[in-house]
């Protein structure tokens, strides 16, 4: 049996040559062993994603940001799970607290802005 280190670096490796569907394998059964690691759920929450599994995602990312609410790349990815999802009033909160954390970042206003719109929420730009 792999090792949690090895099936999350497998999947990582997997994960960085674009084969999403490969990778959720073996960083499943990382998190299924090591479920606190953080590293790994942002990691199977990261294949998921591109894998358009977007539920399983999302919660993926919502166990990043409940350990780690400080986290904007979770918060992020989180509020983007729930905007594929067509939940875009549920996005507004992960995505306005990334904003929060890093203001930076353009693409976090950019998919902040884009919730707000479509969620038709008071005070988002037109």
């Amino acid at each position: 049996m792999d090792g949690v280190y090895d099936l999350f670096m497998r999947g990582r490796e997997l994960l960085g040559h674009g084969d999403y569907q490969a990778a959720i394998v073996p960083l499943t059964r990382a998190r299924n062993l090591a479920p606190e690691k953080t590293s790994i759920r942002e990691a199977l929450g990261r294949a998921l994603f591109h894998a358009q599994r977007y539920e399983h995602a999302a919660a993926e990312f919502g166990a990043v940001a409940a350990v780690a609410p400080t986290d904007d790349y979770a918060l992020f990815c989180l509020g983007r799970a729930m905007q594929q999802l067509g939940r875009h009033r549920e996005a507004c909160k992960p995505l306005a607290l990334a904003c929060s954390l890093r203001p930076e970042r353009a693409d976090y206003r950019l998919y902040r802005d884009r919730a707000r719109r479509a969620a038709r929420l008071p005070g988002s730009p037109a």
